[in-house]
């Protein structure tokens, strides 16, 4: 079942706050989870090139001398004309890292669909941020047009999970501000809040559960500047570099 949070109008409950990001070990993959396994992501080297292709399960598996195959992903910052933002918690039925809290929707450009591997602008990365924004939180695609997403940075980052499941990626950070029909999928989200900037620092201890560690790196090193200059977007903008953010 979703929660659905609109911030100012629904009082916050209060959990365990900023805890760990392992992920929780799963003996039973969900069927729709496990089969979204079988798409095909983006092997990159360190300089975000594209080197070959595996499943989504060889990329997160991670291998018994703890390596997990670098690949591409993408963050979206969903914000609504208020400047507020869109947070989710991951569902349970989440094979990498369940019942996490999150940006508003987090996922891979994949080979099996066409135009995703296309570099130039980034504009792969947006379509498959369409795409997923539909699937995640059922907003239409004629709402994201590709011209409203910015491309901000890249950043580079590795976790090992739960010793199972883990991430390795070079990760596109993607703002959106707009108003949005949100529908949200409840095989991908169980929550969804929207957090205004100035309460956001009250919010996040009240959380009943923990943050993806790509969500906890961004929070931690750049997302309260990049938000204070939301409408200085292109003045945060880094094309050239990719972060190395640290734990």
């Amino acid at each position: 079942m979703l929660t659905l949070t609109i911030r100012n109008a629904i009082k916050r409950t209060v959990g365990r706050g900023f805890a760990s990001s392992l992920a929780k070990s799963k003996e039973h993959l969900d069927p729709q989870q496990e089969a979204l396994l079988s798409e095909k992501c983006f092997l990159v080297n360190e300089k975000d090139n594209i080197i070959g292709q595996a499943s989504k399960r060889e990329c997160h598996l991670v291998q018994k001398d703890g390596n997990i195959p670098l690949h591409r992903a993408f963050s979206v910052f969903l914000f609504n004309k208020k400047g507020d933002l869109l947070l989710q918690k991951r569902s349970a039925e989440k094979i990498t890292y369940p019942d996490h809290y999150t940006n508003s929707c987090c996922s891979h450009p994949i080979a099996d669909v066409p135009g995703e591997e296309e570099e130039n602008g980034a504009i792969g990365i947006k379509r498959a941020a369409q795409r997923r924004l539909n699937l995640e939180l059922g907003i239409p695609v004629e709402q994201i047009p590709i011209e409203k997403l910015d491309y901000i940075t890249r950043i580079h980052y590795k976790d090992n999970g739960n010793g199972k499941w883990g991430e390795h990626e070079i990760d596109y950070v993607l703002f959106l501000q707009a108003e949005v029909k949100v529908k949200p999928n409840p095989n991908e989200i169980s929550e969804i809040s929207f957090v205004p900037r100035n309460e956001l620092d009250d919010y996040l201890p009240q959380l009943n559960g923990p943050f993806t560690p790509w969500f906890q790196l961004i929070l931690k090193h750049r997302l309260r500047y990049w938000w204070d200059n939301l409408n200085n977007i292109d003045e945060i903008k880094d094309h050239q570099n990719i972060l190395e953010l640290k734990f």
